[in-house]
């Protein structure tokens, strides 16, 4: 199983390791587009902070966000699922697993960065500030710049088991997977479940929907659960649960679309 993750717009403010080894992470194919991330974001950061401000969307009381970047070669690390600290990863509680969790964790998580294109919990990076949604001035918008690198890469890292995707739709849109591995593929929409004057209504929540998935995988972990497909994904949650609605895809190569329903947000 693989899990596709959004990153966290929240970060740990510092790392405390070694300054950064691009040669470390975990996908060496996706080096060389790093590499010109990175160059073009430290020199945007050094050269102009008022222009880097605007080009990465930060408000007046996130300038110091800045300087995080203009020291990206040279900051301390931490891995990449200590650096996330957003509802997502609050609610998955990576440092709070066990041992035999943290290692299913490793093997199958995947996060997606508008900075390194998709990293493992893993691979040791620094803080820094730069979504998908970003358009560098010599790069363009992160997000299509990221789109054939990502899918030259992906599908071998993909290997034959189930995806479930979970990111945003800025994340998604980096890399979609196709053809067979889309077969393969459950993403989940979470669905908040209430009466009112006797008949249910739904809604889509946003802020819980990251909470809720985070849930998920930290459930999935810590079965030890191993879904080869999206049918024994649906099974799986049902077993831990879950309240799941799927039907599969009408059309062949097209993702499992799953509604999870939940009474209470939190």
């Amino acid at each position: 199983m693989l899990v596709l993750l959004p990153p966290s717009e929240g970060k740990a403010s510092s790392g405390r390791g070694a300054p950064l080894k691009p040669e470390s992470l975990s996908l060496p194919g996706l080096a060389g587009a790093q590499q010109a991330v990175i160059d073009e974001l430290v020199e945007l950061c050094v050269a102009d902070e008022e222009k880097a401000r605007e080009v990465l969307g930060l408000s007046e009381g996130l300038r110091g966000e800045i300087a995080l970047n203009a020291v990206l070669r040279t900051a301390g690390t931490r891995p990449a699922g200590e650096i996330y600290t957003g509802v997502l990863y609050d609610a998955l509680g990576l440092s709070s697993l066990d041992p035999a969790a943290k290692r299913r964790a490793t093997r199958s998580l995947l996060v997606f960065s508008g900075l390194w294109g998709a990293v493992r919990v893993n691979d040791r990076i620094p803080p820094y500030r730069c979504s998908m949604g970003v358009k560098l001035p010599g790069l363009g918008a992160l997000g299509a710049y990221w789109r054939p690198v990502l899918a030259g890469v992906l599908p071998d890292a993909v290997g034959r088991g189930l995806v479930l995707d979970l990111r945003s739709s800025a994340y998604a849109a980096a890399w979609r997977p196709t053809g067979e591995v889309a077969s393969r593929t459950a993403t989940v929409r979470v669905l908040h479940a209430q009466r009112v004057n006797g008949v249910e209504k739904r809604s889509v929540v946003s802020h819980f929907n990251k909470a809720t998935k985070g849930r998920i995988v930290r459930s999935l972990l810590t079965a030890g659960a191993e879904p080869r497909n999206p049918a024994a994904l649906v099974e799986a949650l049902r077993d831990l649960g879950y309240v799941v609605e799927a039907a599969a895809p009408e059309r062949a190569g097209r993702p499992w679309e799953l509604d999870v329903v939940v009474t209470e947000i939190h």
